[in-house]
């Protein structure tokens, strides 16, 4: 697992966004925290596959997802 922070367009509900992090959580990932402020989003572990499901979806044109950026530390 990497850490990563996925951050959402403005557009973004938190339903979407909730969907996201659910998605996470259910392919044996962990949230980290939540930002809903200057940037909105979350940090978490992922899982290759869900990272490359996300990468699928930010790839779309229509995506809520803003960018997928990866750190050193959880």
């Amino acid at each position: 697992m990497s850490n990563f922070i996925i951050t959402f367009k403005d557009s973004a509900t938190k339903d979407e966004i909730q969907k996201f992090k659910d998605e996470v959580t259910s392919g044996g990932g962990e949230l980290g925290h939540t930002f809903d402020g200057l940037l909105n989003g979350f940090s978490a572990k992922i899982q290759p596959e869900t990272l490359q499901l996300f990468q699928q979806q930010a790839s779309i044109s229509d995506s809520v997802i803003e960018n997928i950026g990866s750190y050193l530390h959880f």
